[in-house]
């Protein structure tokens, strides 16, 4: 057998030739998905910001006044936390499903799968933007919270850690729902029957002590609860629940999600015509 037969032999064809990690390949992803997301910064940053703000305005005009404080803080810093939160939790999963469910209807998925880029790298590449854009949205209400609204940040170690754990988990469930969907109704449906309701009734905008017990037993099966409940702690130093079990729970199904999400990448379910 000469040396070029051997070169082009199909066992050969597999070799990994980038080491355990393909550390290039999966920055390279995350920045693309960074870059994505920047390059229309109006209506992936800004608008979600100005709906937040919207939020509180309206919030701090209609309520505020005649509301009085809620878990011995005013209301309107009570909101504040969890809108900071719910933002986290929109961008993030919108940032994941809308890039692979783009790629999918317009055609150049191909141009994700074919890399070298194991299905562990994909995820990571994909979860970097999905954190990068819920941690910049983030950063900025974040600002406004403690200059304007003067909140504090009473636990900041623990308001980082629940944007990191908010971020990676919708990043994840924003990928399944990316790989489930194959149009763009079918991803509206799931944002408008899933994941928006778990973010409004997650405790938002009331502490779910003031909600009859079968109700407050439901709200402690929503995940969506535990990092309202943990970014309110952060910021506030008052919450629902035990800021650890808030973390252990997110922790939990984070970690659910990314299995799932690793295992349909490495099948290429639905993702392969």
């Amino acid at each position: 057998m000469t040396d070029i037969e051997r070169t082009r032999r199909p066992a050969d064809m597999g070799v990994r030739r980038f080491g355990r990690w393909n550390a290039r390949g999966t920055i390279t992803l995350a920045e693309r998905e960074c870059r994505r997301f920047l390059s229309i910064w109006s209506q992936t940053v800004l608008g979600p910001l100005i709906n937040a703000g919207l939020f509180l305005a309206v919030f701090a005009i209609a309520i505020g006044p005649t509301r009085g404080d809620v878990m011995g803080v005013p209301f309107v810093q009570f909101i504040a936390p969890g809108l900071l939160m719910m933002t986290v939790i929109q961008n993030a999963f919108a940032n994941t499903s809308s890039s692979l469910l783009a790629a999918k209807v317009q055609g150049n998925i191909v141009d994700t799968l074919m890399p070298p880029l194991s299905p562990l790298e994909l995820l990571a590449g994909y979860l970097a933007g999905g954190l990068a854009r819920g941690a910049l949205v983030a950063m900025v209400i974040g600002f406004v919270m403690v200059t304007v609204i003067g909140t504090g940040l009473a636990h900041p170690w623990w308001l980082l850690l629940f944007i990191v754990l908010g971020g990676a988990m919708m990043g994840a469930l924003g990928l399944l729902a990316g790989i489930v969907a194959n149009k763009f109704d079918q991803m509206s449906a799931i944002t408008n029957f899933i994941i928006t309701p778990l973010s409004f009734l997650s405790g938002t905008f009331y502490s779910i002590e003031a909600l009859p017990p079968p109700l407050v037993s439901l709200s402690h099966l929503n995940p969506f609860f535990y990092l309202i409940d943990g970014a309110r702690y952060g910021t506030l130093g008052t919450s629902d629940a035990s800021p650890v079990l808030g973390a252990l729970v997110s922790v939990g199904v984070t970690a659910a999600l990314m299995a799932v999400g690793w295992r349909w990448l490495a099948r290429g379910y639905r993702l392969k015509g």
